[in-house]
C-alpha cells in the first residue's frame, strides 16, 4: 500500500470533513495532527480490512501513531499474508491446501 492509497482511504473516512487536511507529504505526521481521533484510526482499519482482506490487530492500530507507522503495519501484514498464501500453495511447504 502506498501513501497516495492511503490518503484516499483517509479522505473517505474523513468524509465531508473540510478541515482534515491531507495535502502535502503526510507520511510523518500523527494522526491526531491530521484530525483523526482513536475511533477515526479504527475505522481506517475497518476500511483497509475490507479492501485488502487482511485482519490488522486493534491493538497494532492503536499503536499506529503516524501515518508511516499504519503504512509499515499494513504493508508486513500484506506481505506475511501473501507468504502464507504461496506456502499454502507450495506441496514442499508440508501446509495443507
Amino acid at each position: 500500500m502506498t501513501t497516495d492509497q492511503l490518503r484516499e482511504v483517509l479522505q473517505r473516512v474523513a468524509g465531508e470533513d473540510e478541515t482534515i487536511d491531507l495535502s502535502g507529504d503526510i507520511t510523518d505526521r500523527s494522526f491526531e495532527d491530521l484530525g483523526y481521533d482513536s475511533l477515526a484510526v479504527l475505522e481506517l482499519s475497518n476500511q483497509i480490512e475490507i479492501r485488502y482482506g487482511i485482519k490488522l490487530l486493534d491493538s497494532s492500530v492503536v499503536d499506529a501513531v503516524t501515518v508511516r507507522d499504519f503504512l509499515e503495519l499494513v504493508n508486513t501484514t500484506l506481505a506475511e499474508g501473501a507468504g502464507q498464501d504461496a506456502g499454502a500453495s507450495d506441496p514442499s511447504s508440508g501446509a495443507l491446501a
